[in-house]
């Protein structure tokens, strides 16, 4: 809610940037075309974030650091706004501060296509896994998941440089992020219950097909709760990745990023509601029994 409220601390004193420097200097000290290589980045990463925590001691200020809902949502609204008034240009311009994939050659309909899924799959990562993590394992907690979905982003490819470098990254993001993924399409359900069989079906039937074992849950369940149908070719840089599809409904178009959003801050809201309740529940309990 604090993020709600006032957003991303400032860039440069942001402590993710400041631990994407610190893993990039790291990156640039210990490279090499190595697994075991990799798995040693991402030890120090996830330790670093570890003993951050553990100094911070607050879960809240963790968490506030963490997340980045809003974030979100500014850069997927701005995107809208662009093409709303029919600059692509614009709208091209705001895409990689959400998406890997090259924004050059790509239409209206498939920037608002790319901004929705990243809505979707951003909602796992920058709000209800931090959350998550940091109600079982508090500020360490989610402090080390947001070490491990940064790694990923840097280091975490499939292809080229980061094959083998990268792949202990990527598969700590994948582990991290199981159950917050999962947990998201229940709380898609949740925040739109009128829907709940449309995201039921996406998620068994259409996200197994994905290469993501979690982005493909997270753009099923919102694909199902939107209505729209999700996937197809992306480029990123020298390839083009062909993803499943994901959804029964036409393509999104720039007003289905305004329902994204929503949606996405929906699934926030009724996050924090149930975390909340436990401890909004107990004194009364305890008042009951005394």
């Amino acid at each position: 809610m604090i993020d709600r409220v006032l957003g991303e601390p400032p860039y440069r004193a942001h402590p993710v940037v400041l631990f994407g420097k610190a893993m990039q200097a790291t990156e640039v000290a210990l490279y090499r075309d190595r697994r075991w290589v990799g798995g040693v980045h991402a030890a120090m990463g996830l330790g670093l974030a570890v003993i951050g925590g553990s100094l911070v001691r607050s879960t809240t200020i963790a968490t506030y650091v963490a997340v980045a809902g809003r974030a979100l949502a500014e850069a997927a609204e701005a995107v809208a706004v662009h093409l709303d008034h029919g600059d692509l240009e614009r709208a091209r311009g705001v895409l990689p501060s959400l998406v890997g994939r090259d924004p050059t050659q790509l239409d209206s309909a498939q920037v608002a296509r790319a901004t929705v899924e990243s809505v979707a799959e951003n909602t796992v990562d920058a709000v209800v896994a931090p959350a998550l993590w940091a109600a079982v394992a508090g500020a360490p907690g989610a402090l080390a998941y947001r070490a491990a979905n940064t790694m990923d982003a840097m280091v975490g490819y499939r292809h080229g440089r980061y094959r083998r470098y990268g792949w202990a990254s990527a598969r700590l993001d994948d582990v991290a992020g199981w159950v917050p993924a999962r947990a998201t399409a229940a709380l898609v359900v949740a925040a739109r219950p009128g829907r709940a069989s449309a995201v039921w079906q996406a998620v068994h039937r259409h996200a197994p097909a994905h290469p993501s074992p979690n982005a493909g849950v997270a753009e099923a369940a919102f694909a199902g709760a939107l209505d729209v149908c999700l996937g197809g070719s992306n480029r990123y840089a020298d390839r083009v990745e062909h993803r499943p599809v994901l959804g029964t409904g036409p393509p999104p178009g720039p007003d289905d990023i305004g329902r994204a959003v929503r949606l996405s801050l929906d699934v926030g809201a009724v996050l924090a509601a149930t975390l909340a309740a436990p401890a909004l529940v107990a004194p009364k309990l305890v008042r009951s029994r005394t």
